[in-house]
């Protein structure tokens, strides 16, 4: 494999797009030699758009620094596959489509400079226009992307979507808390993929695991996920997974974690005519401090286009069939969470399909005496929550197995006649 650096190329460089087209240059060259690394070293690279190809590791040494454009005139555009449908974006600052082996690796910075694109988010939706994401691996076999640091990033951060064999590993990603859906980590429909050694701080979910919608042409799975001693801080969510949902998503494990400042903790959601199921999940050994809410499977989750729509919100039944979403053999233990604010859990099934095989065992969830209301899911008509324990409607063979809730107003469990729970 051949070797280069991008200070190779420096003639490449100009006023209207920086080292833009020496990145090109270089791709091409290791290209046409089968690949290789690409090597950048300490020092500022102002760029658009890096497009890699099959073989290629970008690599960018300790003090390496690549500052992104924020003028959207300097990027082209891609099509590819959002909350369901096809969408135009902004060509992701990292990218690669249908290539095999791909990395981007190093002690280095990728600073998306996002303040911008977060103050023009409302303009290009009207536009039909998304911003552009991180580093995005689209359609991609074997990619790693390990040690860099990722901050203000335009959108969501690293999204593998429709890979297989992904592995994120020791990255440190930092985006404002209040920057608009700047998504750590979001594996969609892809398989085989491990998230370790992390820290996510960010402004919206921290990790977020989808599958596509019921407007989807052919949603795929997002299938064996292994989240492992990643620290998550801010963010709405520590682990999402949904409301994306309609390829499935199955056989996910989360160990050895650390969520500060989330606003929930564990999150399940997803609604009406999605479809799909969400199974197989596993988590154990996690340390929640000052979240809202650590344990939260929702039915009507309302956000989005057509969450408001009267299927979404309605509690009356409505006839099963391949729309209803399914939740079940969900398995949580060994979770010590400190002051949590809203609730201890919320869940909340559909009248017609109950979440099914929901087991907490040997957690203790301490309320924060001192929080404020608020909601522990996003549901329409649902009102704010203060300190209250586990609320339980629609759920099926819910065990609570050595659980402990301290400081709670009113009862630990509150479960009406739709909610068939055991406690031990």
């Amino acid at each position: 494999m051949a070797f280069c650096s991008i200070k190779e190329f420096e003639q490449y460089v100009n006023e209207e797009k920086g080292w833009t087209k020496a990145f090109e240059n270089a791709v091409e060259k290791l290209e046409e030699n089968g690949g290789g690394t690409l090597y950048v070293p300490a020092g500022e690279y102002q760029t658009c758009s890096i497009v890699l190809k099959s073989n290629i590791t970008l690599h960018l040494e300790a003090g390496a620094v690549l500052h992104y454009y924020d003028d959207r005139e300097k990027y082209d555009t891609i099509l590819i596959p959002y909350i369901g449908k096809p969408m135009k974006m902004f060509t992701p600052l990292i990218y690669a489509e249908n290539a095999e082996n791909v990395a981007v690796t190093g002690s280095g910075t990728i600073n998306g400079h996002g303040e911008t694109w977060w103050m023009l988010k409302n303009e290009l939706r009207a536009n039909s226009l998304r911003r552009p994401h991180t580093i995005c691996f689209n359609r991609c076999r074997n990619v790693r992307v390990e040690h860099v640091t990722l901050i203000n990033s335009p959108a969501w951060t690293i999204h593998p979507f429709a890979c297989e064999n992904v592995l994120i590993q020791g990255v440190n990603i930092k985006n404002p808390y209040d920057s608009p859906n700047t998504d750590g980590i979001n594996p969609n429909s892809s398989k085989n993929v491990r998230i370790v050694n992390c820290v996510i701080d960010v402004g919206d979910d921290c990790i977020a695991i989808k599958s596509g919608t019921e407007d989807s042409e052919n949603p795929m799975p997002c299938e064996n996920i292994i989240i492992s001693s990643c620290h998550m801080v801010h963010g709405h969510g520590g682990i999402v997974i949904g409301s994306e949902m309609s390829g499935d998503v199955r056989n996910v494990v989360v160990s050895d974690c650390v969520f500060q400042d989330t606003d929930r903790g564990i999150r399940l959601k997803t609604r009406r005519k999605r479809g799909g199921v969400i199974e197989q999940v596993r988590v154990q050994n996690i340390i929640m401090d000052r979240v809202v809410c650590p344990f939260i499977i929702n039915f009507y989750y309302c956000c989005g286009e057509k969450g408001k729509e009267k299927y979404v919100w309605d509690k009356s039944p409505y006839p099963v069939d391949n729309s209803t979403p399914e939740i079940r053999d969900i398995s949580i233990s060994h979770v010590s969470v400190y002051r949590a604010a809203a609730a201890a859990g919320f869940f909340y099934g559909l009248s017609e399909k109950a979440a099914e095989n929901i087991t907490l065992s040997d957690c203790t969830v301490s309320m924060d005496k001192e929080g404020t209301a608020g909601m522990p899911a996003m549901m329409t008509s649902m009102e704010p929550m203060k300190g209250k324990g586990f609320f339980l409607r629609n759920v099926k063979g819910v065990k609570l197995h050595r659980v402990t809730v301290k400081n709670c107003s009113g009862r630990p469990v509150d479960g009406d006649n739709t909610a068939e729970y055991e406690l031990s």
